[in-house]
């Protein structure tokens, strides 16, 4: 499952979520590993397990922080989860020691299962200030026994593409540019885009933008791609790191529309709470960026990359294994 519209849909997530814990309470994580998942690195430190959700960018990013550990002295697996509902409980129980998060999603998440489902409707603790966003998803997560380590520069959020066709004729670069057109614009989305807050709804009240109406093709899909360069939709929802953007480009949301989903560790404080840990995982956070994730999400969705080849090549690349 491709992680996408992960601010738009924050709010259903988080509906679903007293349903989803229900079903799972009180499981055990079956942690079935598949062939990236297998232990590395000398132990000398002790072992952890990564925790990965099933989409592209999770498994790359379980990989990077389980390889740059491994290298450090520790014993590393990923245990790849079917979604957070899931992966969060185990995470509170030491099942997983580590997962790769995004600080808004997180932070609401945590928000519904502390405050009940409609928490992130009514009474969101998100926002755009990645700070305040961290600030209050470490105020919700400490309770609970995890430890959120500082974010990054790299973000993965709801962006807007439009044609490069489109963009040139119209000196298009920010969706403030997009608003002043006053152009009449149709998107091309999920269907929850008529009533989020981060989609149709944001764009009218912040930017101003004409939108006529949203075209259900999805977040991200080829379908909705074809669309903005047939000219059948002006706009199109995606994500900051889409790796397969070709003869599209992302308006800039200037205004910051979009809450902060910068990357970043959260950890089961008690089992991988240590400093040198923290310190480990920082020097790939600072490293990492948008554009750096769009591309392995590129080498593994187009190239067909293994994450683990991918991770380990990134990781070089930086020099982050010569340490």
């Amino acid at each position: 499952m491709r992680k996408t519209s992960r601010s738009a849909g924050v709010v259903l997530a988080a509906a679903a979520l007293t349903g989803s814990l229900v079903a799972c309470g009180g499981d055990t994580l079956e942690k079935s590993k598949d062939d990236d998942g297998k232990a590395d690195g000398s132990g000398k430190k002790g072992s952890l397990v990564v925790g990965a959700a099933s989409f592209t960018e999770s498994r790359v990013l379980a990989e990077l922080y389980a390889q740059i550990l491994a290298h450090s002295g520790y014993q590393t697996s990923i245990t790849t989860v079917k979604n957070r509902e899931l992966y969060e409980p185990s995470l509170e129980k030491g099942e997983i020691d580590i997962v790769p998060e995004y600080a808004a999603t997180i932070a609401e998440f945590l928000n519904a299962k502390a405050n009940g489902p409609k928490a992130p409707e009514e009474k969101p603790v998100a926002s755009s200030d990645v700070n305040a966003t961290v600030a209050a998803l470490t105020k919700l997560a400490e309770p609970r026994g995890l430890k959120v380590l500082p974010p990054g520069e790299a973000v993965d959020q709801n962006a807007f593409a439009v044609s490069r066709q489109f963009a040139e004729k119209n000196n298009l670069k920010t969706l403030s540019d997009l608003g002043r057109s006053r152009l009449k614009v149709k998107i091309a989305a999920g269907d929850e885009c008529e009533v989020r807050p981060f989609c149709a709804p944001g764009l009218k009240a912040k930017y101003g933008i004409d939108v006529t109406g949203v075209d259900p093709k999805g977040v991200g899909t080829p379908q909705s791609k074809q669309a903005l360069r047939d000219g059948a939709v002006q706009l199109a929802l995606t994500t900051t790191t889409d790796a397969v953007l070709d003869g599209l480009v992302l308006l800039e949301d200037d205004k910051k529309l979009q809450n902060a989903d910068n990357v970043l560790p959260v950890v089961n404080a008690k089992d991988a709470g240590s400093a040198e840990i923290a310190e480990v995982l920082g020097r790939l956070t600072k490293a990492l960026t948008t554009a750096d994730l769009a591309e392995l999400n590129r080498k593994v969705d187009a190239e067909r990359a293994k994450p683990k080849d991918a991770a380990k090549e990134y990781l070089e690349s930086k020099g982050l294994l010569n340490k």
